[in-house]
């Protein structure tokens, strides 16, 4: 599990094609390696990897085609930056929100635009996931947890303070980039909950309630 908090700015450099899939090597000279082992998870840009070779400043991973066709790897080619974070300790401070590092899917960048010291970012999201964008609810984009401000239809806007820019590949999008999302995994549950419970036994407790009282959308 991750919290969204980016550690380290990676770059990838091969791409290994291997019988359909990929093997990365990502340079991470600012990443903390000395307790990193084989197996060990690490998200890159949002996307759970597991490591299967490493040393003090890289490591490797494969990458399914289930992974290529979900997320913003396919295109991916030496050079490109990457947000890095290893997964938490029990111990560790929850500075972001629940994240799995498994990518619902991809969404746009619609729009950039200054708002004095801070970025306003629109993103489009596919529709199958727009039910699950709530308004000052977390979404996580290429693994950064990130608060949503305003939610029209299918499109979310983000507020990027000036550190949050800094400190990830945020400050390289442009307008039409394809970026990687996973929803609030607790919306999900919510979802299967209320579906399951009314297909067992007829509820007051309901999508129509909630939806009624301002719980979802």
């Amino acid at each position: 599990m991750f919290t969204g908090i980016v550690e380290a700015l990676g770059t990838i450099k091969s791409v290994d094609k291997r019988s359909g899939d990929v093997r990365l090597k990502i340079a991470c000279p600012t990443l903390d390696m000395s307790d990193v082992h084989l197996g060990d998870s690490i998200a890159v840009s949002g996307i759970c990897l597991t490591v299967v070779e490493f040393g003090q400043d890289y490591f490797c991973a494969d990458v399914s085609t289930e992974t290529l066709s979900l997320t913003s790897l396919a295109k991916c080619k030496q050079g490109d930056w990457v947000n890095l974070e290893k997964a938490m300790l029990a111990t560790s401070r929850f500075g972001g929100h629940i994240v799995s590092g498994h990518v619902d899917g991809l969404a746009e960048v619609n729009s950039i635009s200054p708002s004095a010291r801070a970025v306003n970012i629109w993103l489009t999201v596919p529709n199958e996931l727009a039910r699950y964008i709530a308004h000052k609810g977390s979404v996580t984009v290429d693994g950064i947890s990130l608060t949503v401000n305003q939610v029209e239809q299918q499109q979310l806007r983000l507020t990027i303070i000036p550190h949050t820019a800094e400190q990830t590949t945020i400050a390289s999008w442009v307008v039409g980039q394809k970026i990687n999302l996973e929803v609030d995994v607790i919306a999900r549950y919510v979802e299967r909950l209320v579906g399951y419970a009314e297909q067992a036994q007829p509820s007051k407790i309901n999508s129509a309630f909630l939806a009624q009282h301002g719980f979802i959308k």
